[in-house]
């Protein structure tokens, strides 16, 4: 993991409003100044390979993926529809590289959002219309392909960015559907079986310990906060967990104090993404509060990375980026409660 911040810091997740890649990188980076973390957008409203299934889809090695009407399935050989998403993610870093280049001084990290092997599992479909996710088979070769694709990923856009530190977001949002046994069949009549904690721990081991062998410098998993496996993510050997706040149990905050103890890092999906956005001291107090509770010291405050509660695609533009400015605020407040 990257050397312990000195700061509180504020990132996005990652979707982000319009069809504009290179004004959209230009927005972000430019909210996003040290110490804060700017990230590579997703711009769901481009539609295919654009989407979350899709853009990360398009990494897995020796597996190809399509569109069909109820999502992307595992195919035999590549299309059509893979290729526009590899093409837009490869348009998207080479964005990225002439935007970043410009700059005068350029940001010290860079945050990337791939879909965890879970959730990927239960977003793309087997042949016969059934999720991936039902077949040990499928969602082994899943983890595995992933685990190897994110290798020439991360050197493609280290390659945009030289010098600057990447740090990734593996989003599960899934995963407690995905342990529970809740994930619905293709028919809707009944609910897949549930996928065994440990096997659930073991693909996620796969995926981080390959981002690590491909340079990441923290690795972070994303999950709701209704029964987010806490625990389970840091033992897989993620750096810290993300996770919105709104609806955290007494437990669950407990867990996150023990992470904060031990090193970990903590991203506090602080920020509602409805409009108007709350003011930046109710936000801090927020935190603060149950940060209090469990008496933990106001200094580890300045451990923390502050963050929406979901993407900001919802938004327009204009909004998301108030969204950011909002959350380096929330930052800076952080910052001036660890200082005493």
């Amino acid at each position: 993991m990257a050397e312990r911040r000195l700061r509180a810091s504020a990132t996005g997740l990652g979707s982000w409003p319009g069809r504009d890649t290179a004004e959209a990188i230009r927005t972000i980076r430019g909210e996003l100044g040290d110490p804060h973390v700017p990230f590579l957008p997703e711009l769901p409203d481009r539609g295919v390979g654009s989407d979350p299934v899709g853009r990360t889809g398009s990494l897995l090695v020796e597996l190809a993926i399509d569109v069909q009407p109820h999502g992307w399935r595992l195919v035999d050989r590549p299309g059509k529809d893979l290729q526009r998403a590899r093409s837009l993610l490869a348009s998207d870093i080479n964005v990225l590289a002439d935007v970043a280049g410009a700059e005068d001084v350029p940001a010290k990290e860079l945050k990337i959002r791939l879909m965890g092997p879970m959730s990927l599992a239960a977003g793309l479909y087997l042949h016969n219309g059934e999720r991936a996710l039902l077949d040990y088979g499928a969602r082994r070769d899943i983890a595995g392909s992933l685990a190897a694709g994110v290798s020439e990923h991360l050197h493609r856009v280290r390659a945009a960015v030289p010098g600057a530190d990447i740090v990734v977001q593996l989003d599960e949002p899934d995963v407690a559907a995905v342990m529970a046994g809740t994930i619905p069949t293709a028919s809707g009549y009944r609910t897949l079986r549930s996928v065994p904690r440990e096997e659930v721990t073991s693909a996620w081991r796969l995926v981080l310990e390959a981002l690590k062998e491909a340079g990441a410098v923290e690795t972070v998993i994303a999950v709701p906060e209704i029964e987010a496996p806490i625990e389970r993510i840091l033992s897989a050997g993620a750096d810290g967990v993300a996770v919105p706040l709104k609806a955290l149990t007494t437990r669950q905050w407990e867990q996150l104090a023990a992470a904060v103890e031990a090193g970990k890092s903590v991203w506090a999906g602080a920020l509602p993404t409805e409009t108007p956005l709350p003011r930046t001291a109710a936000i801090v107090e927020n935190i603060w509060r149950p940060w209090r509770q469990l008496g933990l010291p106001a200094a580890s405050l300045s451990s923390l990375r502050v963050t929406p509660s979901g993407g900001l695609d919802t938004m327009v533009p204009a909004e998301a980026k108030a969204a950011l400015t909002k959350l380096t605020h929330v930052a800076d407040g952080l910052d001036q409660l660890a200082q005493g």
